[in-house]
């Protein structure tokens, strides 16, 4: 196996495992613990626990429509040009129960798991996405994976700093 299919497994690998980490770093929390946050401007578990989830749902999009339709142009702009906060209350992050976004949370990433280890070339496909404040660019899958394995670790971290902040 070459470097390249390795690392690429392996970005998979990190991809996959995303939805057993959230839940270890939500395991034996209340339904009250889950509205618990580090400030007053950060986000609770609960909306962290849907934000992960949408945006993976969102992502994932991108990635079969590269796989699907290379080289061609995808577009993010209605989710961009609204505020994060503004999503959150939109899609009423504070009162949803996080089971069904778990779930799909797991879900998508098992899907496109298997989508990527059974199509070949895959990681190397790229579609042209506009980024706000930097113009449009290409982007590979591979970068993708690894961009969504890196937003959920981080949130994931985000859970545990508010967990260990109530010495939960």
């Amino acid at each position: 196996m070459s470097a390249q299919l390795s690392g690429h497994e392996e970005i998979i690998a990190n991809y996959g495992n995303c939805p057993s980490q959230l839940e270890a770093a939500l395991l034996g929390l209340s339904k009250i613990n889950l509205d618990l946050r580090t400030g007053v401007e950060g986000w609770a578990i609960r909306e962290i626990v849907h934000h992960i989830a949408d945006g993976d749902d969102m992502w994932k999009m991108c990635i079969k429509q590269a796989i699907g339709n290379p080289d061609s142009d995808f577009f993010f702009d209605w989710y961009w040009h609204v505020p994060q906060d503004e999503w959150a209350k939109r899609w009423n992050y504070k009162e949803r129960l996080i089971e069904p976004s778990l779930a799909m949370f797991r879900a998508n990433r098992s899907h496109i798991v298997q989508l990527l280890r059974s199509t070949p070339g895959a990681m190397e496909k790229r579609v042209r996405v506009r980024w706000p404040n930097i113009g449009e660019r290409e982007v590979r899958v591979a970068e993708v994976v690894e961009g969504q394995t890196h937003h959920a670790r981080e949130h994931i971290a985000e859970i545990g700093n508010i967990r260990r902040a109530h010495s939960l």
